[in-house]
């Protein structure tokens, strides 16, 4: 049975892999999806090089191919070949920028004494009500670095409306869709086991790994509690001006 997917979260995860005789750093690509019932899978696990507009085009290609539709929302980190890809192959869904990724950005403009209120700011935005309000708060943080952090003001008005998306979405959905970190959580696990090989000996093996802890992980996602509530999304509709973010 084909099934729509409203909500992908993605990310990816760097193991060392031997390759014609040299130890190189090979990303695993993850694409986790939650489906219309409201709950999680992994849907992708796969090696490559780097990450790339190609890799990971190639992989949005095969997931289609499979029966992949109805996306409404992307969730993943800036990288900028990862978003080109999610741009080109999912034209009609938003994408929201992880706000973790955001912040630990954001932190690096300003010194190690300024860092806490910073992120207590940040917080007050992503925690606003609504995006009215997320908004005038984002304004409220420009006009208060502007003229002594001015790096960070230019970052926070130019790019922070795409960590926003999620306030298109139903209330009780926006925390489980504005991060990844629920996938860095399921790499912190592949960490633990991974940690034993050190070095794998060629991608297969390391696939076989992670795609088994893959394939645990979904079943526990599968026959556990429903993770959102998607009779939440008939009343709403994303505008479609959002599907360009990735610009």
């Amino acid at each position: 049975m084909i099934v729509a997917y409203p909500y992908l979260i993605i990310d990816a995860h760097y193991e060392y892999v031997r390759d014609n005789g040299k130890v190189l750093s090979k990303g695993v690509l993850i694409v986790k999806g939650v489906n219309e019932a409201g709950y999680r899978e992994i849907l992708a696990v796969e090696m490559a090089y780097t990450e790339s507009e190609t890799t990971w085009s190639a992989l949005f290609e095969r997931l289609k191919a499979r029966g992949l539709y109805g996306v409404l929302n992307v969730t993943s980190d800036e990288h900028k070949g990862l978003v080109k890809g999610v741009k080109r192959h999912f034209q009609e869904a938003c994408w929201q920028r992880c706000q973790t990724h955001f912040q630990r950005n954001a932190k690096d403009l300003v010194p190690r004494t300024k860092q806490a209120a910073l992120a207590d700011g940040l917080r007050e935005v992503f925690n606003a009500p609504d995006l009215e309000e997320a908004r005038e708060r984002v304004e409220e943080l420009i006009q208060t670095y502007q003229h002594s952090y001015p790096d960070l003001a230019k970052k926070l008005d130019e790019e922070m409306e795409h960590t926003l998306t999620c306030f298109h979405f139903p209330k009780d959905h926006r925390k489980r869709i504005r991060t990844t970190n629920g996938l860095e959580r399921f790499n912190q696990e592949i960490n633990r086991r991974s940690r034993v090989v050190r070095i794998f000996p060629n991608d297969a093996s390391c696939i076989r790994l992670i795609g088994a802890l893959a394939m645990e992980q979904s079943e526990e996602w599968l026959t556990g509690r429903r993770y959102l509530d998607m009779s939440l999304l008939e009343e709403m509709n994303p505008p479609q001006e959002l599907s360009t973010a990735a610009d």
